[in-house]
């Protein structure tokens, strides 16, 4: 017998699974079932897999198979109820199942060459060549990687406005936002950015890092997404936004 919690967590999560193909994120559980901290999560899932409804694959990021349902329950679209809300009762086993819509891709056609300086256009997509500054690692400012020669191939849809560089991910302390280590991320080029974004932030005026920022009254906060990594908080002067996350790139 499941809690009305565990329930609605393992149902998030086999519709996402059925939907991306990829678990969700734990900032992703945590904001669907409105929990205040990702160690309610942790102890939901803790749950599920001793029950036998959920399987984790160690070493892996975002890495979580749904081994069954609950007796009676179908894989409708999950959808999440407000937080006083009572789940709605399982449909009887004898009800159809419902089958996800075809994918239907939607494209965006026109000209996206004409006033993006830096632009190559393919056969088919636009590319813009951007500045790849390397691995983003502690006592390196971005600064002082602007010499590179290194230029890699983002599509043209990827951007907005102003400036971007991209930047090769080290490490494993963003993996529950799906970023993991060799990756590239797309960063557009910046000073500010709002509550919760994810930037490269200048530390101490010679450590860059790629974290979630929170601001804290005068302190800001740099949050990783990986549970064995700690959040850092500093004085707001300690602290200068160099771009924000709007991208990102992997090769397999």
């Amino acid at each position: 017998m499941l809690t009305r919690k565990q329930h609605e967590l393992l149902i998030f999560i086999d519709h996402h699974l059925r939907e991306t193909g990829f678990s969700p994120s734990f900032e992703e559980m945590k904001e669907a079932l409105n929990l205040k901290s990702k160690s309610g999560i942790h102890r939901l899932i803790s749950a599920l897999e001793e029950r036998g409804f959920l399987k984790r694959r160690h070493h892996r990021a975002r890495a979580l198979e749904v081994t069954r349902l609950p007796e009676g329950e179908f894989k409708a679209p999950f959808i999440a109820a407000p937080p006083a809300a009572t789940p709605a009762a399982a449909l009887p086993p004898s009800a159809p199942a419902l089958q996800p819509p075809a994918f239907q891709p939607n494209v965006i056609r026109g000209d996206f060459t004409s006033r993006l300086p830096g632009v190559r256009s393919g056969t088919d997509i636009p590319v813009v060549q951007l500045p790849l500054y390397g691995r983003i690692a502690a006592g390196v400012p971005i600064e002082a990687m602007r010499d590179t020669t290194a230029n890699i191939d983002v599509p043209a849809s990827m951007l907005g406005s102003g400036q971007h560089y991209a930047l090769e991910v080290a490490g494993d302390s963003m993996v529950e936002a799906g970023i993991l280590d060799g990756d590239t991320v797309i960063i557009q080029r910046g000073d500010t950015a709002e509550n919760g974004q994810i930037v490269v932030a200048l530390v101490d005026g010679e450590e860059v890092t790629l974290k979630r920022l929170r601001r804290r009254g005068a302190s800001i906060a740099l949050e990783p997404a990986n549970q064995r990594h700690e959040v850092r908080i500093l004085p707001a002067d300690r602290v200068r936004v160099q771009g924000r996350l709007i991208g990102l790139l992997r090769q397999y």
